[in-house]
Formats: C-alpha cells, structure tokens, sequence
C-alpha cells in the first residue's frame, strides 16, 4: 500500500538529511518523492555509472561497496545516491538490496526543482552529506 504524504513527511523528518527541514519543506520533499520496490539481490546503484536520482530506505537493508569492498550496510532511514545527483559525477558506489526493499526515491529534476522553490534544503542536505564525507574520511 503507498505511503500517504503524511507518512512520507514523517520517514523524511526522521532521516539526519531532512531532520533540520521545516513541515512546509518535508511536505514539499514528499510530494516530488516517489515510491519504489527491489528484491533481494537488487542493484540500486553501481559505482562508475550515472546517477540520476537519490534514494531513502522505507523498508529493508542494502549493503554498499566501493572496488568491492563493504564500507555499510543501511537500513530504514538511512540514504544513498545523493552524491551523484549533487555532482552530476558518476556513482561512486554500488548499493545492493540485500533483503526485499521498499524506498522514495527523489530525481535529480524533482531535487533542483524543490531546492530552487526552497533554497534552505539545499543547506541542510549539503550539511548532512558534508558529515557523511567527514565520517567516510575517518573510516
């Protein structure tokens, strides 16, 4: 059954990317975010190739690996893909369901487009994904 938009506000509020967003700014998140489903053994995302939308994991775990290696597994809450579509670089990581998964997933066009209506998620994105970059350093 999809997500209302109010739960969708909610998953959104309780994601580190959105948590800073005000109710007007998740709603207008929620509204450019679709819904998608992947099964176990899924490829979400592979490191090299374009990207051209980024994900938030509803329901289930994918491990990410980069030249092979793990360097997670994520599961509800957690986000991936947000580099490539800020960059307009290739993914730099592969992402794999490694159950049955359930994600919004927000275009690169919905993206500009809610960041150009409201300029402040643009911060507090960039603010999460700086602090992601900073741990990823340190591991």
């Amino acid at each position: 059954m999809p997500l209302s938009k109010n739960e969708k506000v909610e998953l959104l509020r309780r994601t580190a990317l959105f948590a800073e967003c005000t109710k007007a700014e998740l709603i207008e998140v929620a509204l450019s975010a679709d819904e998608r489903e992947a099964a176990d053994g899924d490829s979400l995302a592979e490191e090299g190739r374009g990207g051209r939308e980024f994900f938030i994991l509803v329901e289930g775990a994918v491990v990410v690996k980069r030249g092979g290696r793990k360097l997670a597994d994520l599961g509800p809450g957690d986000w991936f893909g947000e580099i490539a579509v800020l960059t307009y670089k290739p993914r730099t990581a592969t992402v794999t369901a490694i159950s049955p998964v359930r994600l919004l997933v927000i275009s690169d066009r919905a993206f500009r487009r809610v960041v150009e209506t409201r300029p402040r998620i643009a911060l507090n994105v960039l603010r999460s994904v700086a602090a992601r970059l900073e741990h990823d350093a340190r591991s």
